[in-house]
């Protein structure tokens, strides 16, 4: 495996001037939008697991891109929505509406310098929500092409050897965020703090129960319903070497991601921008004049 640190530069798109951002633009690039999150991730992970996460991803696809693939990457937007972690020390959250309004002038932002693809690359699953509302608002208010990538819905790779529960229920600070950390940043790690977590969820489905935290019927939680430490799945089983096969493995995927949003046929979306109305809903209606008493 590639260590993370052979990696090239992320190509930025605040390092390049103005008259360089135009030219970029009119070359019909792909930008990408990454949105992260500084929250607790238990007692052996960083707040900035998923920030890191999303910058490894990042350099790793962006290894795998020749360069008759223009795109460049965004400022991060570090701190996301993580009202779920917020009862445990350390978390910074915005609420959910406030990061999809962040979302949405941020990308009408791009889509003024004649950008047309965007790819948000989100890596924390609190994010979601607000990453739908605002991709459609994108693309009913600025006709743009706007593609969500979350790793964990990406396949897992073959050959990673963690139990069919850890793919399910280690959501959070489990085997496969604490294997890519001791990859990308084992200075960060601090496994001798590593404590077993068992889910609420998998004695749920123990039970036969439909509902879990995730799957066809989820229900709302927050972190410390799940567990004590705010960590769902098994950390001990992690490996840097687990980790360095996740990584290349999610950011060759974001890599083709990226690809296929360069070659996505723009001509077969709906043409023509909505108003500000259809973007952001109708204003009350006056009622209407009362009829006038002239003949």
């Amino acid at each position: 495996m590639t260590p993370a640190s052979s990696n090239p530069p992320i190509p930025r798109w605040h390092e390049l001037t103005s008259d360089e951002a135009g030219a970029f633009a009119a070359s019909d690039p792909v930008v990408l939008l990454p949105v992260a999150a500084v929250e607790q991730h238990g007692p052996h992970l960083p707040l900035s697991t998923d920030l890191e996460i999303a910058r490894g991803l990042l350099a790793e696809a962006f290894r795998h891109l020749s360069a008759d693939v223009p795109a460049r990457v965004l400022p991060f937007l570090a701190i996301g929505s993580s009202l779920e972690h917020e009862a445990l020390p350390g978390t910074l959250s915005l609420p959910a509406g406030l990061l999809e309004e962040i979302l949405v002038h941020v990308g009408g932002s791009v889509a003024r310098t004649g950008v047309r693809r965007i790819v948000v690359v989100n890596s924390h699953g609190g994010n979601q929500a607000a990453v739908e509302r605002a991709a459609l608002r994108l693309r009913v208010s600025h006709g743009l092409l706007v593609v969500k990538a979350y790793y964990p819905r990406f396949s897992p790779p073959a050959g990673t050897r963690f139990p069919e529960s850890e793919w399910r229920h280690g959501l959070h600070g489990g085997a496969v965020e604490t294997s890519m950390m001791l990859h990308l940043r084992p200075d960060l790690v601090q496994m001798e703090r590593v404590e077993p977590a068992p889910s609420l969820g998998e004695d749920l489905e123990a039970a036969g129960s439909r509902i879990g935290p995730q799957g066809p019927v989820p229900f709302a939680w927050v972190a410390t319903d799940l567990t004590r430490t705010g960590v769902t799945g098994n950390p001990a089983l992690a490996t840097a070497a687990a980790g360095a096969h996740l990584v290349a493995h999610y950011g060759a995927a974001l890599a083709e991601v990226i690809r296929d949003a360069r070659a996505f046929p723009l001509e077969r979306l709906a043409s023509g921008l909505a108003s500000p109305v259809a973007a952001h809903g109708a204003p009350p209606q006056a009622p209407p004049p009362p009829p006038s008493e002239d003949p």
